[in-house]
């Protein structure tokens, strides 16, 4: 019985010489439209399908493979004899080969503008149906929708050794393909309709790589990205140097790219164990840095860093003067690269597209048995809604310092408090299980720099007694979100402390 290969891709790469080598192994190649075309323009012997079914594509090429001579040839199968005897009844030629990968919807609907009609347009049916078919039979019919698997089928197929487990890694990847394409047009079609929460959350990541363990050494671990991530993420980072990424490193470095991209002006961002240890915004990158270092010079060894613009050679020789595991820029110049190429272990991770304005998204955190999905506190600080409630105003200074405690203490594990100054932070309390106790570390590490700097605070104060510690450490200002029963004390200690003290009315916990 004839060998017979379909293959018909959106992705056409690869297609023409895994034509020629199942060409050459005796296949049969059956095709249809742009990748028939394609086939044969290369010199390749193409039946149409339209030949094959004896029916023509039909709504503008809506209908052209749901047809009983494709599916049959697919889903056919060879040890059965009675099928087999169907196929001859019904003149079905068996397909032995489906390679098949589905229209581009996700680069669709990522163009501006998009309209429903064209999305809908970009939305496989026939392909899809193919996939799955040939993956039900995949002990029969090898499927293949990963470009990048041709040549390892093509050996495979001459060197005439068992398949059966390639086979069934290809049905296994067929199946996670249309998976997440599913997935991705139904998250698509749910944000039209203004779903953020819906019934059945569909998720679609795919693996970026494999890692050395997780955690810790006895775990193991792989990263993930999300199919439609936006650019100015992680996920999408180019590593310009350095070993291989770890568990660890990569949530560090979420963490340190999350921060610095709330700031405008120049800034670094030291982080160690997902928390921040040192920030600071200044003129220019080198004097932010080199704040953000003296903010906590012990704890930013090892740590990460991240930074706001593009790394110089200058701000790069400060760098290089410590151990650093991860530094993180929209990009670097060929100078501050030949600084640090001598540190060899160091990653440099470069952020494309940094400017760019990432919609909202979801959080996700794994429980044991379930999912807990929220919006993401993206918030900026919103100045307008603050109210001093003290009788004493902060000065504009304290204002400005103030709004940048705020906006760090966002990226803190609460419990979490902040004391800063001049742009920069002095001291940073984080997870602690009460809310003094952060607040006695982040002052007892400002030292005397405490004098006439800020504290900010995640949560409301349950007591007045951190507005007691931070007065008799000589802070000049309070933010925090309010919303005590003891409101009121909290506000007659600030107030016999000569403190100024704002209510900003948002919470900003992260656990």
């Amino acid at each position: 019985m004839a060998k017979r290969a379909l293959i018909s891709v959106s992705d056409k790469s690869g297609a023409v010489e895994f034509a020629r080598g199942l060409s050459g192994l005796g296949f049969e190649i059956i095709s249809t439209g742009g990748t028939a075309r394609v086939l044969q323009a290369a010199g390749l012997p193409v039946q149409e399908v339209s030949a094959v079914t004896g029916f023509p594509e039909i709504l503008g090429g809506r209908v052209k493979t749901l047809h009983p001579m494709v599916h049959g040839g697919i889903l056919a199968k060879r040890d059965e004899q009675a099928q087999l005897d169907e196929l001859e009844k019904h003149a079905i030629t068996p397909i032995d080969v489906v390679a098949v990968n589905l229209y581009p919807f996700r680069d669709t609907v990522a163009r501006p503008n998009v309209t429903m009609a064209e999305a809908l347009e970009n939305i496989d049916i026939g392909g899809p149906t193919m996939v799955r078919a040939a993956a039900k039979n995949h002990p029969h019919v090898i499927v293949v929708v990963n470009p990048g698997r041709y040549p390892e089928v093509l050996a495979a197929l001459q060197s005439g050794a068992d398949l059966t487990k390639l086979r069934l890694e290809l049905a296994s990847e067929a199946f996670a393909h249309t998976a997440a394409y599913d997935a991705m047009i139904t998250n698509w079609l749910g944000g039209q309709a203004g779903a953020v929460f819906p019934a059945e959350l569909c998720l679609s990541f795919k693996k970026v790589q494999d890692l050395r363990y997780g955690e810790n050494p006895h775990q193991q671990a792989a990263f993930y990205r999300e199919e439609a991530a936006p650019p100015a993420t992680l996920a999408r980072a180019r590593q310009l140097q350095g070993k291989e990424l770890s568990f660890n490193n990569i949530n560090d470095a979420d963490a340190a790219l999350r921060l610095v991209r709330e700031f405008r002006a120049p800034a670094a961002v030291a982080v160690k164990h997902t928390n921040p240890c040192g920030v600071a915004v200044a003129p220019d990158l080198l004097s932010a840095y080199r704040s953000a270092y003296k903010a906590d010079p012990v704890s930013i060894f090892g740590g990460v860093v991240a930074v706001n613009r593009p790394l110089d050679e200058e701000t790069a020789r400060e760098m290089s003067k410590i151990f650093l595991e991860i530094v993180i820029a929209p990009g670097f110049t060929s100078g501050a690269r030949q600084v640090l190429a001598d540190k060899r272990n160091l990653r440099l991770l470069e952020i494309p597209d940094w400017d760019a304005v990432d919609g909202p998204w979801l959080d996700l955190k794994r429980v044991a048995g379930g999912l807990l999905v929220q919006d993401a506190d993206t918030a900026l600080p919103d100045r307008e809604a603050w109210q001093v409630v003290s009788q004493v105003a902060p000065a504009p200074q304290a204002m400005a310092d103030m709004e940048f405690a705020w906006t760090v203490v966002k990226h803190v594990k609460s419990n979490a408090i902040v004391v800063a100054k001049g742009n920069r932070t002095l001291g940073v309390g984080a997870g602690q299980m009460n809310r003094i106790d952060a607040a006695r570390h982040a002052l007892r590490q400002a030292g005397e720099a405490a004098r006439g700097s800020v504290l900010a605070s995640d949560a409301f104060f349950p007591f007045p007694d951190v507005v007691e510690a931070a007065a008799a450490a000589g802070v000049a200002a309070i933010i925090q979100p309010g919303g005590s029963i003891r409101d009121e004390e909290t506000i007659r200690a600030a107030d016999q402390a000569g403190l100024a003290l704002i209510f900003t009315g948002r919470r900003h916990f992260r656990h």
